[in-house]
């Protein structure tokens, strides 16, 4: 629950523990007052009201008499600030003890502390940003990846804002236009208007059609490919987690079935965000343990975005290769002919023709043909690259829904046109797409929803 937002709030805004430095941002009417009761100068007694925005000043911070820390103070005076209030950050040094007392200290000076999310919501509500930059805030933090971390800068400079006004403008113009005609009728025509407005409505559907269409592509960029490698028993797959790790997390010995349970890490390979479950040996087994292991490979699979299947060249081709062929005929896969280092029993010719699928040759024990996984990768589901200069992706899942219904009601005006319905009824779903795409950029949502969306960020953010 957020308190009223006139008062002034106060946080710890970088990581907990030891570091180099801690910063304490105070946001609100009386930040600066707030700092100016515990802030003392080296030289000079000039309040910090007096000086000019976007200035550092030296000094130290007092508790009473006592001197807390040596400091650098930087002054933010709104609307320019990241809340467009008034604002404060108190430079001291990393301790965790010397940033508790700094902060009491402040809150002791008449700020409160601060809720989670509190300071982004401020900068929301004074019109800095729109709803999806501060949902791109958070998402900026999390990033997992190169291409994670692009797409969230690109949302926090207001890619996807700008699109959805666009959207938004063509769509209000023609709900006014029909509004103003129905008012008036004897100085505005309808006459042949439905065709006219079609070209816009197919325009708006292509372009949601080609947001919803990114969202999958955003999914991956935002939380990982889910892959799963799979294989028999003995075939190299332990040795390529732990090459893809890039540390021993694997049991790998001669001895085939040594992996009975899944093992799941998170790795990133050339920007691209990997969460990798290896996986019981697919073979027929009558030990109860490997059956467990075995059904538990399966499953995984079924919920994979990409399937890594992991074939010892040196050993022929089984029932249990079929299996595996058959599992991952229409899925995303890469075949990996491993152990290119011993004498071939299968070629990748052969491997290719019964599973449909590129293969690649590597040695994981050598660790040699891994770039070239790497790259086809990227190639499966970045098409080689993304140019994150002109390419828009959804990675946020409340966007995707508001996009869908925004469509629907796209596709209703398309539909009344068709069925020449009267041109009120265009009107109708068309104020229906206008605020559900309103609903991403913040405009028209309940309160309970933007504190859910900021109750999920840090205490200083």
């Amino acid at each position: 629950m957020f308190f009223g937002e006139s008062d002034t709030i106060a946080a710890i805004a970088t990581a907990p523990g030891n570091s180099g430095i801690s910063i304490i941002r105070i946001s609100g009417e009386h930040a600066v007052l707030t700092a100016d009761r515990i802030f003392k100068r080296k030289n000079g007694t000039r309040s910090l009201k007096d000086e000019k925005s976007h200035t550092i000043h030296y000094g130290y911070i007092y508790d009473g008499d006592e001197v807390l820390d040596e400091v650098l103070v930087l002054l933010m005076k709104g609307p320019k600030s990241y809340t467009a209030e008034d604002t404060v950050e108190i430079d001291c040094h990393g301790g965790m003890l010397v940033t508790r007392r700094i902060l009491e200290a402040v809150l002791k000076a008449g700020a409160r502390l601060a809720e989670p999310g509190e300071f982004t919501k401020r900068a929301f509500l004074n019109g800095r940003i729109d709803l999806s930059q501060a949902e791109a805030v958070i998402d900026v933090i999390q990033s997992k990846n190169e291409y994670a971390l692009k797409s969230s800068v690109g949302q926090l400079r207001g890619s996807v804002s700008k699109k959805i006004k666009e959207l938004r403008e063509a769509i209000l113009y023609e709900i006014a236009f029909i509004e103003s005609a129905l008012d008036d009728p004897e100085h505005i025509s309808l006459d042949g208007y439905g065709e006219k407005l079609k070209n816009t409505v197919l325009f708006v559907e292509k372009e949601l059609e080609s947001l919803i269409h990114s969202a999958s592509t955003g999914k991956v960029v935002s939380e990982g490919i889910q892959t799963v490698i799979l294989g028999k028993p003995n075939a190299g797959k332990s040795s390529l987690m732990n090459v893809l790790v890039g540390e021993d997390r694997a049991i790998v010995t001669e001895v085939a079935g040594t992996t009975r349970d899944i093992l799941e890490e998170h790795i990133s390979l050339q920007g691209i965000s990997l969460n990798v479950i290896d996986t019981a040996g697919i073979h027929d087994t009558e030990d109860v343990v490997e059956k467990i292991g075995v059904s538990r490979a399966m499953a995984a699979a079924k919920d994979a975005d990409l399937i890594i299947y992991v074939v010892d060249s040196s050993a022929p081709l089984d029932e249990n290769d079929v299996q595996i062929m058959e599992l991952i005929r229409d899925r995303k896969a890469i075949v990996l002919l491993n152990k290119n280092d011993l004498p071939p029993v299968v070629s990748a010719k052969e491997v290719e023709a019964k599973s449909g699928h590129k293969v690649i040759s590597i040695s994981a024990k050598e660790q040699t043909g891994i770039e070239l996984l790497e790259e086809e990768i990227k190639n499966l589901f970045y098409h080689g690259a993304i140019d994150f200069n002109d390419q828009l992706l959804i990675t946020n899942v409340r966007h995707l829904h508001a996009l869908e219904r925004s469509l629907e009601s796209m596709r209703l005006v398309e539909q009344s046109i068709e069925n020449q319905m009267p041109e009120d009824f265009y009107s109708i779903d068309l104020m229906n797409a206008y605020e559900n795409l309103g609903r991403i950029i913040g405009e028209a949502v309940e309160d309970d929803l933007v504190n859910e969306i900021f109750s999920k960020f840090c205490m200083g953010k």
